[in-house]
């Protein structure tokens, strides 16, 4: 029960950040399709009769035919308004219940956005066929045409209906998850979201945007704990059993912040042009991977220190005839 109470808390939250972002003219057309929705039912006979005597807009008389037309087409607005006002509040609390039910899991995360995604193009469709029949079009006919017209336009966008079901296979097969780090090519980045046609990656503040069926060679690195490695060289006059030894004593007690378990060593790594290098290693999770890969220097850096390792500068020797 707590849990749900609290993705309930967290579903408050998101649409009080939401509707602080709407910008007013949004907010103003909002407000008033509401007004007109809740009006159209308070005078509903008034609006809605066929009844020239309970209905002023049925065979209005100003005197002005152009007054008198515009007030032929008042319940009509008014019912369209209504029903696109309606499926946008039914719409809305189904998103809720989605997000709600599949709860903030990366998967759930995932799953919510693509049907949220396609709820919304689903919206747009649905209202813009409830206007035109509002206004008399033959909505059969027109979607009997869109249904030739989407196979002739499918032929033309290829691309898109490839990036479209590229989405479908990712959320489904579950190859990366927002809240992910991947890579993709030579971008890193953590996927804040999967929509029916792109992926966003983010790093560094910086969005990168990508058609899911350009989405190649994905690397995902949270299906385990990354490795923050340093190499580090150390003096060829030093005796490499001496600084091992040292080494050994001290490494368990190094301390790396963002690291999930204790520094290792793993020994001689190469051996370098002016030193002999060696290679420390800790586990950490993928989006501290940096951090610890600093905070590993500098504690193995601190460790030479305190134990007189010298650490080599590039060497050249000179040979004279």
């Amino acid at each position: 029960m707590s849990k749900v109470n609290q993705n309930l808390r967290e579903e408050n939250e998101r649409i009080k950040k939401k509707i602080r972002t709407i910008s007013p003219a949004r907010l103003t057309v909002l407000v008033l399709m509401i007004a007109v929705t809740v009006l159209s039912y308070v005078f509903y006979t008034w609006l809605f009769s066929s009844d020239p005597e309970k209905s002023p807009f049925v065979e209005p008389k100003t005197g002005v035919l152009f007054f008198d037309k515009v007030l032929k087409f008042v319940p009509v607005l008014a019912k369209s308004i209504q029903s696109v006002t309606i499926l946008l509040f039914v719409v809305t609390v189904a998103v809720i219940c989605i997000r709600l039910s599949f709860g903030k899991t990366p998967r759930g995360v995932t799953v919510s956005s693509l049907i949220c995604n396609l709820l919304n193009w689903l919206t747009a469709i649905v209202s813009v066929i409830i206007v035109l029949s509002a206004f008399g079009v033959d909505t059969t006919a027109l979607i009997t045409g869109a249904g030739v017209l989407t196979l002739v336009v499918g032929l033309g966008m290829q691309s898109l209906i490839a990036d479209i079901v590229a989405g479908l296979f990712i959320v489904f097969e579950n190859e990366f998850n927002v809240g992910d780090w991947v890579t993709v090519g030579d971008y890193r980045g953590e996927v804040v979201s999967i929509g029916v046609r792109t992926t966003k990656l983010k790093a560094a503040g910086n969005v990168k945007i990508i058609n899911n069926s350009d989405l190649r060679g994905i690397v995902n690195h949270d299906t385990d704990l990354s490795v923050a490695k340093t190499l580090i060289d150390v003096d060829y006059g030093a005796k490499l059993p001496e600084v091992e030894k040292i080494i050994k004593k001290h490494v368990g007690s190094l301390k790396v912040e963002h690291a999930t378990d204790s520094v290792a060593y793993n020994g001689v790594a190469t051996l370098g042009a002016s030193g002999v290098t060696l290679q420390f290693t800790c586990h950490c999770k993928e989006s501290d991977i940096f951090d610890a890969t600093r905070e590993l220097n500098a504690a193995v850096k601190n460790m030479f220190d305190a134990n007189g390792i010298d650490i080599p500068f590039p060497q050249v020797v000179v040979h004279k005839g």
